[in-house]
């Protein structure tokens, strides 16, 4: 199914630097404490994403991975950097220990790098991974710092300077393996081919993961042991203690579990840290007042229980988030995403608690949005007044994009393959339906993409949209689009007949000051139907039975929808 992005951003180096620069020295200005640490983590991921896209862009002029002034350059950056987060975190927030003067001709260098393409990096901004996971596992690894460190970018580039500088360790190498995902290799010059080969103590590989081959992580371990290093000295960093995936070699497989890993999970960093000050509940009592009892994790579906509702749930892909009680309230604790990312969702989060459209936040924790819990008046799911859907478009529509997004063209193709692959022989009808991409000319702003009706919840006051900041910018291919894409998803989670949807269409128009026409807002039926599907399929396939009735439910209800059903379409429960 095709449902997952890679979103590359061109940028320019030195305008990263320039920022970078900024954050430096931003932080400074920020008394000590949990909010100068969060600034500088964000420096510190700003910094990994200009290092690792140099480091690419070198590789892709030459072919291979490679010493070099600029890469050097860059290596020594982040471990600089990761070593100050390392001392931040280990004073409780205290100490800040470096001068913005320290990084100035690092900086220099990597700047001229001209155009580069940078990466977000997702264990950052969607699942939790905090990088003083890997000091601290760096630290318990019993490794010594004669380790040579090896960071797979993209987030290993700044990942591997982290378990450096936990080790006391000289700077990290980064290297970019090539080829199928599921068959990588590495492409290595002359120069760092012969300074790993030659290295006498032991390797430390780095990287978020394992996915589903572990093809990464073990093509840099194949490499080594073709050098003569025994796999005794080979130590992996992953993000988790899970095993490769489904589509691991047999070889590479055994070589996992038999190997080192070295892992600090999420719950031992902050929900049972060693120091109190590292602690969640004491971040989030910072900003609410003492808390009642610990936290209660809701993630992975466990939100239903409190919705009283029976609704489908992918746990293995949802966002982190607590219930927290204090003496007289109750408040939503979600991971909104490290460093940069989470103070865009906070600002978002804001200005749509400001319209009213859903509760305001209350402030920022490392990661974690929190929000004043909603009590609602009745079970998800009822259906939302057609002039509060109204309002929420025209609100969005006029939200400036956040970030990139599909192409019309990648739409239809996603749509076309999905629906194919759920719906059988299924990709003519629906080409033919779609016409050519070109005629359609979007408008990009801030959409939801979440327009489900159980995400909607009246008030004693009014009806809120939630879950509103996330999704514009999730880890699929879809991203900001025209306002007509959360139009068509509204139709569709809303039920909506072709006289509702044709009404709501023309009033948003009227709204908009302009004329949305009825055929573009067709197209994206058809396209959010096929996401849908992608995604819910995906989801059936990793999931039990019981998860995977409710999926299943909601795959045919898409998949019996009236724009299916017009093109000859029929669908099979599984």
């Amino acid at each position: 199914m095709l449902v997952y992005g890679d979103m590359e951003r061109a940028e320019n180096a030195g305008e990263i630097a320039r920022e970078v620069e900024d954050r430096l020295a931003r932080c400074r200005q920020i008394p000590a404490g949990l909010q100068r640490h969060q600034a500088l983590i964000a420096a510190f991921i700003r910094a990994s994403e200009l290092v690792q896209g140099a480091a690419d862009a070198q590789f892709h002029q030459v072919g291979f991975d490679d010493a070099s002034g600029r890469v050097d350059a860059g290596n020594a950056l982040l471990l600089a950097l990761a070593r100050s987060v390392a001392a931040s975190w280990d004073s409780g927030f205290a100490a800040l220990s470096y001068s913005p003067e320290q990084f100035s001709s690092h900086l220099a260098l990597l700047s001229e790098a001209g155009t580069i393409n940078s990466r977000q990096a997702e264990g950052y901004a969607f699942y939790a991974l905090y990088p003083e996971s890997y000091i601290a596992a760096a630290r318990r690894s019993g490794l010594g710092p004669d380790t040579l460190v090896i960071g797979i970018r993209s987030i290993g580039a700044g990942l591997g300077a982290l378990v450096a500088a936990g080790l006391g360790a000289q700077a990290a190498m980064t290297v970019r393996p090539v080829g199928h995902p599921f068959n990588r290799q590495l492409a290595l010059g002359t120069s760092l081919a012969q300074h790993l080969a030659s290295h006498q103590a032991d390797f430390a590989i780095v990287d978020e993961g394992p996915g589903l081959s572990g093809s990464s992580f073990n093509c840099v371990a194949d490499w080594l042991v073709a050098q003569g290093i025994s796999e005794q000295r080979i130590h992996f960093f992953p993000s988790h203690a899970g095993d490769l995936g489904n589509a691991a070699r047999a070889d590479h497989r055994q070589r996992w579990q038999a190997a080192r890993r070295h892992f600090i999970s999420f719950e031992q960093l902050l929900l049972h840290p060693d120091e109190p000050a590292h602690g969640l509940e004491r971040w989030i009592s910072d900003i609410v007042g003492p808390l009642k009892g610990p936290l209660r994790d809701i993630s992975g579906g466990a939100w239903r229980q409190e919705l009283g509702a029976d609704l489908p749930a992918d746990p293995a892909m949802e966002r982190r988030k607590f219930l927290v009680t204090t003496k007289s309230e109750k408040w939503l604790g979600k991971f909104a995403g490290i460093g940069g990312k989470g103070e865009e969702k906070l600002e978002l989060a804001r200005v749509i608690g400001e319209a009213c459209f859903a509760p305001r936040p209350v402030g920022l924790c490392h990661g974690f949005l929190l929000y004043p819990w909603v009590e609602a008046e009745q079970k998800p799911g009822e259906t939302v007044p057609p002039e509060r859907l109204l309002d929420y478009l025209a609100f969005r529509a006029s939200l400036p994009p956040t970030g990139p997004g599909a192409s019309p063209k990648q739409l239809f193709e996603m749509a076309i393959f999905n629906i194919g692959q759920r719906l059988g022989d299924a990709s003519n009808a629906v080409q033919t339906a779609l016409g050519d991409p070109q005629r359609l000319h979007p408008i990009p702003c801030c959409t939801d993409n979440r327009m489900h009706s159980w995400e909607w919840l009246k008030t004693d006051q009014t009806w809120l949209k939630l879950d509103a900041t996330d999704h514009q910018t999730a880890h699929d291919l879809v991203g900001c689009q025209d306002i007509t894409w959360d139009l068509a998803g509204a139709s569709v989670e809303m039920n909506m007949s072709e006289t509702q949807r044709n009404a709501l269409t023309e009033a948003l128009g009227k709204r908009l000051g302009r004329q949305i026409e009825s055929d573009f807002v067709a197209a994206m039926v058809l396209c959010y139907l096929g996401f849908q599907i992608g995604l819910w399929t995906m989801a059936l396939g990793r999931n039990n039975q019981a998860e995977g009735d409710r999926i299943d439910k909601l795959l045919a209800r898409y998949g019996q929808h009236r724009a299916l059903r017009s093109l000859g379409l029929t669908y099979d429960r599984s």
